[in-house]
């Protein structure tokens, strides 16, 4: 008698794939708007679920196939938002055998061809299901022919086929296929509940796990269930049936939480040997430099959120938070915004150093020595109270008086003189686009009404901002598209092409070019005097 062979092992992430839409988590909206169309038979012809990995789409798919085509255990059921899971549909759909519902991965078959075998298929009824079902996974991998020549039977196909199609960049799927899918965005799961999640199926496993290791392998799964259970499953085999957080911090390389909290205590003291200390020690134990950033930029963060929302994150331990909100309470908010600040840098230069271990310590050393420096407030307010240098009488810096009346410009009295005031502001783009495009229709200060041509979008807001800061009121710029008077620019062009006929039309000129006809007038020059015109330059 042969010996049985026994089962194979199951990943966590195999193992407890949802089997129904209430043990899906996290989904909720989309679960809600699939049971109101089938309840209502407002079922649309293809579906397009799109989210980062790991949160449920290919799961949804597979779910969605086994509602359409549940017959129920007595063989008379319809399509159901609860599959019963048991009727021949629900077992071969699930066992990934069910001939009516077809899996491509169009990572691997991305061509027309490919396409083509689904559309010719397509025109067939399903053999014993009801909705002959094609999940296409990754269908951004498909090549544009294939999407094009999917398109008339993605828009019009026949009643007993539905599409669902799967995809984590969506961005890369043609807008003629999006606009022809109901979508789905699958959001990432909140922390909390990765690890309620985690923390039932350690109980089921048999195993033990404690919160805080919990809440490190949530943390570690950035929204995605499958990367939980890949560490879940992980930790699981690490530390043989009992999982504590030290084990996961070892195994995923991140830096001690407590450590984390007294490196930052160091960096806030000011303690440039403790800090380097505390960086060797967590360096020694495998914490890699930039994994140690990511954590002390998270628990800024942590920080900075406990003292806008008044509470810190109900994820942390009891010691974590009561750390936290006392940070919270006793830092203001430009030092933390300035460590978040210099950490970041810090991180990238890390990153990005051939030594990374000399660039961490650096980076401490920088925030520390940027510690002891004063904010900006702080350093105004001893500018206006010491005395300027060694040696010098004790006089105080005072700040000006308040805004006197005299600190205004007065209106200027016509257009021009409005140019040239944007030109002694040190305004050169307005004061050039006031003196070559604009066309003046009315000027009344403080009201103006222009023509500016082709003037960029933001001329009205920047010039009212620039007059009120001068003059001291409030300018009514208005732009329009009536033709005005000739810009500045064109009235002297015009004004010097006047000028140049009049001294071309003196006779002494015409003279002068009678007999020197290749002769050029260069410049010239009216007198003051009697308005006589003459040419100083004649060649």
């Amino acid at each position: 008698m042969s010996e049985l062979i026994p089962e194979p092992y199951r990943v966590l992430a195999r193992k407890y794939r949802p089997q129904g839409f209430d043990t899906l988590i996290g989904q909720d909206a989309m679960v809600k708007t699939l049971a109101n169309a089938i309840a209502s038979d407002r079922l649309a012809h293809a579906f397009l679920l799109t989210g980062v990995r790991g949160v449920g789409k290919t799961s949804t798919a597979r779910l969605l196939a086994k509602s359409l085509n549940c017959i129920g255990p007595d063989g008379a059921g319809g399509p159901t938002i609860s599959p019963c899971g048991v009727c021949e549909p629900c077992v071969a759909i699930s066992e990934s055998r069910h001939i009516d519902v077809i899996e491509m991965d169009a990572a691997s078959r991305t061509g027309v061809d490919d396409v083509r075998e689904i559309i010719e298929a397509a025109r067939y009824a399903a053999v014993s299901a009801r909705y002959k079902i094609y999940i296409i996974d990754e269908v951004h991998m498909l090549s544009r022919n294939a999407f094009n020549a999917l398109l008339k039977t993605l828009e019009e196909p026949p009643g007993h086929v539905k599409f669902i199609f799967a995809t984590t960049e969506i961005q890369k799927v043609p807008v003629t296929v999006l606009s022809r899918c109901q979508r789905f965005d699958l959001k990432r799961i909140p922390t909390e509940l990765l690890a309620a999640h985690f923390g039932g199926i350690t109980a089921k496993e048999g195993a033990e796990i404690e919160d805080e290791a919990l809440q490190l392998i949530a943390r570690a799964a950035e929204g995605s269930v499958r990367d939980g259970l890949s560490i879940l499953d992980q930790a699981l085999a690490h530390g043989h049936g009992k999982v504590v957080a030290q084990d996961v911090r070892d195994m995923l390389g991140l830096s001690d939480r407590s450590r984390t909290r007294a490196l930052l205590a160091t960096l806030i003291g000011g303690d440039g040997k403790g800090a380097l200390d505390n960086l060797a020690a967590q360096y020694a134990l495998g914490t890699s430099p930039d994994a140690l950033f990511e954590a002390l930029l998270e628990l800024v963060h942590g920080v900075t959120r406990a003292q806008v929302t008044g509470a810190p994150d109900a994820a942390m331990s009891e010691e974590e938070r009561a750390a936290v909100s006392e940070w919270a309470g006793s830092l203001g908010a430009p030092v933390l915004h300035r460590l978040w600040q210099l950490l970041l840098k810090g991180l990238s230069e890390i990153r990005s150093a051939p030594m990374p271990m000399q660039a961490a310590e650096m980076a401490l050393l920088r925030i520390i020595h940027s510690s002891t420096l004063p904010d900006p407030g702080d350093l105004v307010r001893r500018l206006l109270a010491e005395p300027r240098g060694e040696g010098s009488a004790p006089t105080e810096l005072r700040p000006p008086p308040p805004s006197a009346p005299s600190a205004h410009r007065e209106a200027p009295r016509d257009f021009r003189a409005f140019v040239k005031m944007f030109e002694d502001g040190h305004e050169s783009v307005l004061e050039t686009i006031l003196h070559d495009r604009c066309q003046l229709l009315r000027y009344a200060p403080p009201t103006i009404e222009l023509n500016a041509g082709d003037a960029p979008a933001d001329f009205a807001s920047r010039l009212g901002a620039c007059l009120k800061e001068w003059t001291g009121e409030r300018w009514t710029v208005t732009l329009t598209t009536s033709p005005g008077a000739p810009s500045l620019k064109a009235q002297a062009e015009a004004e010097a092409a006047a000028k140049r006929a009049r001294v071309m039309a003196d006779p002494a000129v015409r003279a002068v070019f009678e007999v020197f006809p290749d002769a050029e007038l260069v410049d010239y020059e009216i007198a003051d005097t009697t308005e006589t015109e003459s040419s100083r330059s004649a060649q």
